[in-house]
């Protein structure tokens, strides 16, 4: 299986993405990682014939996103949870829930993977939290 990332601007995102549409490759989904407190990078991940090609879009968070469902319908369902999860807007949506996919206050009110990684010398494993509580 061979891969492929590719470095995209915003401005050159739609374009991009018409072009591997063109050259056969198959929308796979969206992934959003937050970088810091101010940047996000997003992976959009294609395939063609056991072939991966990935888009790498790394943006301030606060940037308005051109989104790829005119191109990929399937994208508007990952771009919208994103929006919901991250607080990350996109534009051109081809069916926008305006923030509103998942119904629960919490997700509105924090948007997702508000953490930092911290180095341990520690080898304790600790037990997972409770969420019953």
């Amino acid at each position: 299986m061979l891969e492929e990332v590719i470095p995209v601007t915003p401005e050159i995102l739609s374009g991009e993405t018409a072009k591997i549409k063109y050259e056969g490759y198959k929308f796979i989904t969206l992934s959003c990682v937050e970088m810091d407190a101010n940047n996000v990078e997003i992976l959009y991940h294609f395939d063609r014939d056991l072939q991966l090609k990935h888009f790498r879009l790394a943006v301030p968070k606060k940037t308005i996103i051109p989104s790829i469902s005119p191109i990929y319908m399937a994208a508007f369902l990952v771009e919208n949870e994103i929006q919901d999860l991250f607080a990350i807007r996109f534009s051109g949506l081809v069916i926008d829930f305006n923030r509103t996919l998942y119904l629960e206050d919490e997700i509105k009110n924090t948007p997702f993977c508000k953490y930092t990684v911290v180095e341990s010398d520690s080898r304790e494993i600790s037990s997972p939290p409770d969420f019953d509580e």
